[in-house]
């Protein structure tokens, strides 16, 4: 398969415009519409739609326990569609092998990821709620897979770590399709070394044990686990103090290099990050400011100076 010309995310429909709705309505986005379609190809799934459902239509609602709730219509609870939407997102997971990463919306008894509303056989409400059943059966099948709520995606920190991992994933899709190599797997690690240490550093040192054991093992099965542990490690946010930590460490390849003046001036920007005086784009610009103009091979590689399009300003937030 060849890779798209552009990254390709998935997305509730509805997100989109699209008049999917129960109700004939839509959760139109100006994040994902406005500001995300500059860089991806949307694809765009309503499951409901999707398993003949219909608009308008009666809503739907999860019901019974929180390991194995049910998603039933909201005034006949005997209309059970939670086969099909389960069944349509383990399908759609095995068919779109090629996305860097999914957007759902929100609160949705299909598509929500977190705290859906769920009920009693009484009809009363459940917390802490559970998970959209498309989205569960999806997720199952993709664990490894970036993913979001659009609600969420408008808090700066989220959306960045997002992205983050958005990019990460459709760098190791690309390793994918060249063919796993031991040679490829420990490129890749090094590459992201520093962007994984601000993220986790407790699973940034345990990645770095199971690396010094890839020579005893196949990489076709060693790639999958350890990719696994991997996007799961960058699913935590990055904190000002883990950020300021990997910062510090870059700023170490410039001590030989650097004027008193100029290392007093960047280690003073640094803690200013994170005391939360300035953004990390501050910090990260002197950086690079002074990796031009000393240029290092190895930091030249490092993902965490560029993770995704400057032009999205992720970095000027957070």
């Amino acid at each position: 398969m060849h890779p798209p010309s552009r990254p390709r995310l998935g997305i509730s429909a509805c997100l989109l415009g699209s008049t999917v709705r129960y109700n004939g309505g839509h959760k139109r986005s100006s994040l994902c519409l406005d500001v995300l379609s500059q860089h991806f190809d949307f694809v765009p799934l309503c499951p409901e739609m999707a398993i003949g459902l219909g608009v308008p239509r009666q809503p739907i609602r999860l019901v019974g326990e929180p390991a194995a709730p049910r998603a039933v219509n909201s005034r006949d609870d005997a209309q059970d569609h939670s086969h099909a939407l389960r069944s349509y997102g383990a399908e759609q997971a095995a068919h779109l092998d090629d996305l860097g990463g999914y957007i759902f919306m929100q609160q949705s008894p299909s598509c929500g990821l977190h705290r859906v509303r769920l009920y009693d056989d009484k009809g009363q409400y459940r917390p802490p709620g559970a998970r959209g059943l498309y989205a569960e059966a999806f997720c199952a099948a993709r664990p490894e897979l970036p993913v979001e709520e659009e609600g969420r995606l408008h808090d700066a920190q989220l959306r960045e770590n997002f992205l983050t991992r958005v990019f990460a994933h459709l760098e190791w899709l690309a390793l994918l399709r060249d063919g796993l190599t031991r040679k490829g797997i420990l490129d890749f690690h090094a590459r992201y070394k520093y962007q994984l240490l601000a993220h986790h550093p407790r699973q940034y040192a345990e990645l770095g044990h199971w690396l010094a054991q890839i020579g005893a093992h196949d990489p076709a099965e060693f790639g999958p686990r350890y990719y696994l542990a991997f996007s799961q490690a960058m699913s935590r946010c990055a904190s000002r103090g883990s950020h300021a930590n990997v910062l510090q460490h870059l700023a170490g390849y410039l001590k030989a290099v650097l004027t008193h003046e100029d290392k007093f001036e960047l280690l003073g920007v640094i803690e200013q990050y994170r005391l939360g005086v300035v953004p990390l784009v501050v910090p990260l610009t002197l950086l690079k400011h002074h990796f031009r103009l000393h240029p290092h091979p190895y930091i030249a590689r490092q993902a965490y100076l560029k993770p995704h399009p400057e032009a999205l300003g992720l970095r000027n937030a957070i």
